[in-house]
């Protein structure tokens, strides 16, 4: 050990935590130390709260120091950064940020990174695959690194709970790097199996790997189960005042977290929900209020999670559990990073499987897409993500997503204007896709094996990451006895049922025709005389309460019945409730291929019961839409243009209503609603049981 490097180091520590007496944690010097008189690369595997950034904060500092060029910090999210500036600043580390927030400095932070004004860079992994910033500020940036980091590495890795495509492009960045440049990558949530892809990423058997004790002493496990959304509902809104601090509320969906928000706000808590759809400065302001404790808890998705900093949240609780151990541990990581005692429960539901299953398919990319994406750039054209969604027929975030996977594979570049082919031969791995399906299915497997256990939880999950070191806690609820009470007040439960009782979700009208529909004679807007009007779902099929029911309704192979009195005395609600500016005057109903009985019973009750006359069904034309349902607009508008045919029926004067099972993309209703205009209707509502999404 250098005496000098040692000293240096602990000087620019306790400037970093503000505290002269500060001492490093086990491992963080030996980290630093190979990093800066070593210039190794490593990989860090410790456990949130254990002091990672402190290591790559200290070993910029040094290497600054000796002239040593910028440390460039590949950090995933947006809030990971914010955080690590703010750390950076106290600890008078000069680092910036570029990203799609903050376009308007990138001209400012370039000029202060090329005057040498700047010790840390910090870039999302796609930002590295921008064309402008990788082919004319990269280049020259690699030239002078000082250092790369590698935050949240198990994302570089197919086995990662949190896959990210294009963290693996980090490989090829550290092949042209100059030698001798060290590399750090840290990960609190790692398993061998993920360790070991990171490694050979970053330089396969010359990277030191540095793991520690994963064991988290300041929090208390639990898990509750109990039988439906309503008693879960009436359990937090029971208890969720006693649970220390401010905290967290993780669910699923998006749908979930919106309307246990709301829930919780309506009895008079201080909750806000935070998902992927909430916007980026709002995002940023929900997480200061978190962090000041201005509310109680943020109820949130998967969207906060990795790097989160608060370090007195007082509890993680989860309504619905993650797809796997690993991936619970990361979030509920979040929790008692500097207090000596944090709670953490879970309060898992029987959707949860089929949530998993939704998300895993979703994420996954085919051999048919891949060979459609790559034929229509066989020729050497460039076509941006739009144009090619108009060509292949695969829904945008499927596609992106697609396109990074066979950018990071060589087959593809993303250039000026889009994308275009390489050249370069590629072959579907099946293999390896097979082989990562089943890694999930056993996780999933796993985590319902985490409910269950009568054993130590965090004993579970230490062993879930591989952690030598993994030993019973003596404070989770199999080791020490339940501390959460289970009981639920039934006010609360009734609070609840009422909350997940709710019904009616708006069906937005598509204002706007798909790029690479010319050839159907439409393009731009839609006319105002062809357009539907703003329609009404019963539920969407991600909703805590009639989302499962409309689930097992519409389950792929459930039975063609006739719609149940619950379910039509659930849609008459929606009518009564729905603010339209005039009321329906005839019913119309889809033709449905799928699901004929269900349709029709649905149409003819509400029209009996709201004594409107029932016109029968559109008719298809030419045996009506074709191919299946999903895929992307340009193509599922085609799959469905004037296939409808209205003009057998008999409309009364004024707005139709037109009913349907499910509406997904919005585009059969948006064409069927054409057809009933130009038959005459002055409006078209469209009702439907279920809202995807």
């Amino acid at each position: 050990m250098s005496e000098t490097t040692y000293d240096d180091a602990l000087t620019v520590l306790r400037r970093l935590v503000g505290n002269p007496a500060a001492t490093f944690h086990d491992g963080q010097y030996e980290a630093i130390e190979q990093l800066v008189d070593e210039h190794r690369r490593a990989l860090v595997v410790q456990r949130t709260g254990w002091g990672k950034s402190a290591v790559y904060f200290v070993a910029t500092m040094l290497l600054r120091a000796r002239g040593a060029g910028p440390t460039v910090l590949v950090s995933p999210l947006l809030a990971l950064m914010r955080d690590q500036v703010a750390a950076a600043e106290r600890a008078g580390v000069r680092a910036v940020a570029i990203n799609s927030t903050n376009a308007h400095e990138w001209d400012s932070l370039l000029a202060s990174l090329a005057a040498d004004e700047v010790d840390v860079l910090l870039v999302s992994p796609e930002r590295l695959n921008n064309p402008s910033f990788r082919d004319t500020q990269l280049p020259a940036l690699v030239e002078r690194l000082g250092m790369l980091v590698v935050d949240e590495a198990h994302c570089i890795s197919d086995w990662g709970h949190d896959f990210r495509p294009d963290y693996r492009r980090l490989r090829d960045l550290i092949s042209v790097m100059p030698a001798g440049v060290p590399v750090l990558a840290t990960t609190a949530t790692a398993n061998a199996r993920v360790v070991a892809d990171v490694a050979e990423q970053l330089g396969g058997a010359s990277v030191l790997t540095i793991r520690g004790p994963l064991a988290r002493t300041s929090l208390r496990l639990g898990v509750l189960r109990l039988p439906d959304a309503r008693t879960r509902l009436g359990w937090l809104l029971s208890h969720l005042a006693d649970l220390p601090g401010s905290g967290i509320i993780y669910t699923l969906t998006v749908s979930a977290a919106e309307d246990t928000a709301r829930l919780l706000r309506e009895a008079g808590h201080e909750v806000r929900a935070y998902t992927g759809q909430t916007d980026p400065a709002e995002r940023e302001d929900l997480e200061a209020a978190l962090k000041g404790n201005a509310v109680k808890a943020l109820v949130a998705t998967s969207a906060l999670g990795m790097g989160f900093d608060k370090p007195d949240l007082g509890f993680v609780l989860h309504l619905g559990a993650p797809s796997s151990p690993v991936a619970y541990y990361q979030q509920v990581g979040r929790a008692g990073r500097a207090t000596e005692s944090a709670d953490v429960l879970l309060l898992p539901g029987p959707e949860d499987r089929d949530i998993w299953q939704y998300f895993a398919t979703a994420s996954m990319p085919s051999q048919e897409r891949a060979s459609r994406v790559l034929a229509e750039l066989a020729d050497g054209s460039v076509l941006s993500t739009p144009a090619l969604e108009a060509l292949v027929n695969v829904r945008r975030t499927q596609l992106e997503l697609l396109l990074k996977v066979l950018d990071v594979d060589g087959a593809v570049t993303r250039v000026r204007g889009g994308w275009t082919s390489t050249g370069r031969p590629w072959t579907y791995d099946a293999e390896r896709y097979a082989r990562i399906a089943a890694a999930r299915t056993a996780e999933q497997q796993h985590m319902l094996e985490y409910e269950r256990t009568d054993g130590c939880r965090m004993e579970f999950l230490q062993r879930s990451l591989d952690d030598a070191t993994a030993a019973p806690c003596g404070r989770c609820d199999s080791c020490a006895g339940a501390w959460y009470p289970a009981s639920v007040a039934s006010a609360a439960a009734d609070s609840a049922a009422k909350a997940i009782d709710r019904v009616g979700v708006p069906i937005e009208p598509r204002a706007q025709w798909p790029a690479g529909v010319e050839r159907l004679g439409v393009r731009g807007r839609i006319a105002a005389g062809d357009r539907a009007s703003e329609g009404r779902a019963l539920a969407r099929l991600t909703d805590l309460g009639w989302g499962s029911v409309l689930r097992s309704v519409l389950a792929a192979g459930a039975p063609d019945a006739p719609v149940t009195r619950a379910v039509l005395d659930g849609c008459v609600r929606v009518l009564a409730q729905w603010d339209w500016d005039e009321r329906p005057t005839s019913v119309v109903a889809m033709p449905s291929r799928g699901r004929p009985v269900l349709v029709d019973s649905l149409a003819r009750g509400l029209a009996e019961i709201g004594r409107l006359p029932y016109a029968g069904a559109l008719s298809l034309v030419d045996g009506g839409p074709v191919g299946e349902p999903g895929g992307s607009s340009a193509f599922r508008l085609a799959a469905v243009w004037e296939r409808f045919d209205a003009s057998a029926l008999t409309l009364a004067p004024g707005p139709v209503l037109l009913v349907d099972d499910l509406v997904d993309s919005r585009w059969t209703v948006t064409v069927a609603a054409r057809a009933l205009r130009a038959s005459g209707a002055s409006a078209v509502l469209p009702f439907a049981l279920a809202l995807r999404g």
